[in-house]
């Protein structure tokens, strides 16, 4: 039975993920599966990559062909690089031991490239609020400074207003008080 490991698709249109399993090539994409050996989400930055690398050496092991993307994953997480050190041990180039410091010390590294790039994203998305943030305090102090003008004027007209409204009062007083003395007469 030829052994694949591939990709199966879940998730809806638009948002894929990935479980990374290993089928039977001649079952259908998103079929039936011999194991799951992870998970892989394009969706986040950096993509997310599970996998279960012991379960993928056994299977590269027993024969298993990778598709050419999951062969990248494999890569990726490091699947690769243990099946090769395996079959340093099994040719008696490498001890156990040193097979394992190699991939561990692979590992760290990987681990370090990942870390760095999460953080180089935070810090960039961090910069974009900060600008956006300068710019919207902008917009505003130029909004502001240009109504400036029109509250002053605004209030030099509602002072006008209020002279002429005493103004009126005055006069209508004035005209009730001659209109009394008339009456008077």
């Amino acid at each position: 039975m030829p052994v694949k490991i591939r990709l199966q698709r879940h998730g809806k249109k638009g948002k894929p993920f990935y479980w990374i399993v290993a089928a039977d090539s001649r079952s259908k994409r998103d079929g039936k599966y011999l194991e799951k050996l992870g998970a892989y989400n394009p969706n986040t930055n950096p993509a997310t990559v599970e996998l279960d690398v012991d379960g993928a050496v056994k299977w590269l092991q027993n024969g298993a062909q990778p598709t050419d993307t999951a062969r990248t994953l494999l890569s990726y997480r490091g699947a690769l690089l243990k099946n090769h050190l395996a079959g340093g041990v099994k040719k008696g180039a490498l001890t156990e031991e040193q097979a394992e410091a190699k991939f561990t010390a692979w590992l760290e590294e990987k681990e370090a490239k990942i870390q760095a790039k999460v953080e180089g994203l935070s810090e960039a998305e961090a910069k974009a609020k900060a600008d956006a943030l300068a710019a919207e305090k902008a917009v505003n102090e130029a909004r502001i400074a240009a109504a400036a003008p029109v509250v002053e004027e605004a209030e030099d007209a509602s002072e006008e207003v209020e002279a002429l409204e005493e103004a009126a009062e005055e006069s209508a007083a004035a005209a009730e008080s001659e209109a009394g003395e008339k009456e008077e007469e």
